[in-house]
């Protein structure tokens, strides 16, 4: 009778084992299949930008002003991506601030920007692509960004100011130029709104200013869409300084990149994130 039971657990033991060998196998071909899914359609994306861009053309004379404003339209045409490495300083709200180091890659044309970055707290990367924000590694939010700005925001913010010519040319939104110009610390900007075209909104609603004088677009208005069942948007302003040229013949990107707080009165008021960018490449 002993030796029958221990046959069979034996069989059993061999059974479970053969069992956990097929889902662990199963397991493997999803993830192998999901992550063969994912890059065809990457590339798929990056095939049909290719085709895109060929055909891109420009309806307004804002977005002219300030596509030439940072090299001209084929600059940007021939930017797939763009790869920064910059050192971020929050400032905390106990007048202390925190410094880190990031990487950046912007793909002006398919509208997104990944963000990655080594935390006491752990590795992190966040996507921002097309109005989704997620979290591909780590954790939502990392505490001295938490005090500063939302993680979605501070992707949108940063995606826009790199790439604010190139959004001129989004068509899944709206943009209208005020025609008077308004005068923000002593510079002189004309305002130009822009709104989603749909009745869901993916991206936010913004204010793009573009300087009067070298039609730069180097201050941008977000009223940032949270993800919380409330729906609060939080008012950001983003400036870009230092524009420079990226390698030859590439488009001029801002070389440092402030993130302010706004009053009741949607003012601008203190600095929250300074970002000072040190290498930049492109791919075409």
């Amino acid at each position: 009778m002993r030796n029958r039971i221990s046959e069979r657990i034996s069989i059993l033991r061999s059974v479970c084992k053969i069992e956990s060998q097929i889902i662990f196998m199963v397991l493997v071909a999803v993830f192998v299949l999901t992550g063969c899914e994912q890059k065809h359609k990457e590339d798929a994306d990056v095939m049909d930008l290719a085709r895109e861009t060929e055909v891109i053309s420009v309806q307004s004379d804002e977005a002219e002003r300030a596509l030439e404003a940072t090299g001209g339209l084929n600059a940007w045409k021939k930017t797939t991506m763009l790869q920064l490495d910059c050192v971020v300083t929050f400032y905390q709200t106990d007048g202390s601030c925190y410094l880190t180091e990031q990487h950046y890659e912007v793909r002006p044309w398919l509208n997104s920007i990944q963000i990655s970055a080594e935390e006491p707290q752990g590795t992190f990367i966040w996507k921002f692509s097309r109005g989704r924000f997620n979290v591909l590694r780590g954790n939502s939010q990392i505490d001295a960004l938490s005090e500063a700005v939302p993680s979605r925001c501070f992707a949108e913010v940063i995606l826009n100011i790199i790439t604010a010519p190139a959004r001129f040319l989004d068509d899944s939104v709206e943009f209208s130029q005020k025609a008077n110009p308004v005068k923000i610390r002593g510079q002189w900007y004309y305002p130009i709104e822009r709104q989603s075209k749909g009745f869901f909104a993916r991206v936010s609603e913004a204010v793009f200013y573009q300087d009067r004088d070298s039609s730069l677009v180097d201050m941008i208005r977000l009223a940032c869409l949270n993800t919380g069942a409330a729906r609060e948007k939080t008012i950001q302003y983003v400036r870009g300084y230092d524009y420079e040229e990226v390698e030859k013949e590439g488009p001029l990107v801002p070389t440092r990149i402030e993130i302010f707080e706004s009053d009741a009165r949607d003012r601008l008021q203190k600095r929250v994130v300074k970002i000072d960018c040190h290498t930049i490449r492109r791919s075409k």
